[in-house]
């Protein structure tokens, strides 16, 4: 298992389109992801979910990767919160 804690740059925070884009890279992925706000969990390949947590900016998730493939997912999914939220 890897994990990292990511703080939302967003001016909207994890809003339609990249909760839309963060479930398509998650379901790209072989690992399982999860994101974690405050006492809230959810899996990443779930938009409904992502979409109630309400990440505003300026928040900070965890998120954890674990599965055979989690090195290279790992990577994968840090680039995307660095690059998209």
């Amino acid at each position: 298992m890897k994990e990292f804690t990511y703080t939302i740059k967003d001016e909207l925070g994890i809003h339609a389109r990249p909760a839309g884009m963060l479930v398509k890279c998650a379901k790209a992925c072989e690992s399982s992801i999860y994101i974690t706000k405050g006492d809230k969990t959810s899996k990443a390949t779930l938009l409904m979910a992502i979409m109630g947590m309400a990440v505003k900016q300026g928040e900070t998730v965890k998120v954890k990767v674990e599965g055979e493939n989690e090195e290279e997912d790992f990577l994968t999914i840090k680039k995307f919160f660095e690059e998209n939220l």
